[in-house]
């Protein structure tokens, strides 16, 4: 006969990980809603009721990256979309999204694209000419290298 562990609070750990999933996903739609905002990983865990340390292991072990790289994938995904617009600069775009630095919001960028981000505005204006935004959105969504499968065959 199992017995099921109990946490230190004395609830059931199959409860207790349901309780932090669904904390966990609250917090994740507020960064969607919220990416502009200054957002810090000491306040998202305050508003999952987690330590800083307790909460950035769960959402990794629950999404497959810390809250602030989360965070900063929303941000370049939403910087794409201005970018192709192609009426705001680079820096405007920067701070529009919420990132206070040009040079780490240009660093993410070109990590998660693979081109700066003023590269990609001068591209991604003639690649989606004519596209709808819904199609345009999914074909430029951007992927990471350890995302993106190699085929070993040609």
């Amino acid at each position: 006969m199992a017995v099921d562990a109990i946490t230190e609070t004395g609830t059931p750990a199959a409860a207790q990980d349901l309780s932090d999933l669904a904390r966990l996903r609250r917090v994740r739609d507020r960064i969607d809603r919220e990416y502009a905002q200054p957002l810090d990983v000491e306040a998202l865990a305050r508003g999952a009721h987690m330590s800083a340390g307790h909460f950035s292991r769960q959402f990794k072990l629950a999404y497959g990256e810390s809250p602030y790289g989360y965070l900063m994938t929303r941000r370049i995904e939403r910087a794409m979309a201005l970018l192709r617009r192609g009426d705001l600069s680079v820096t405007e775009v920067c701070f529009a999204v919420g990132c206070s630095s040009l040079g780490t919001f240009s660093t993410r960028f070109t990590e998660l694209v693979g081109v700066p981000p003023s590269v990609y505005r001068r591209l991604a204006a003639d690649a989606t000419a004519g596209m709808p935004a819904c199609v345009a959105i999914q074909v430029t969504r951007p992927i990471r290298n350890r995302e993106a499968r190699v085929s070993s065959r040609i």
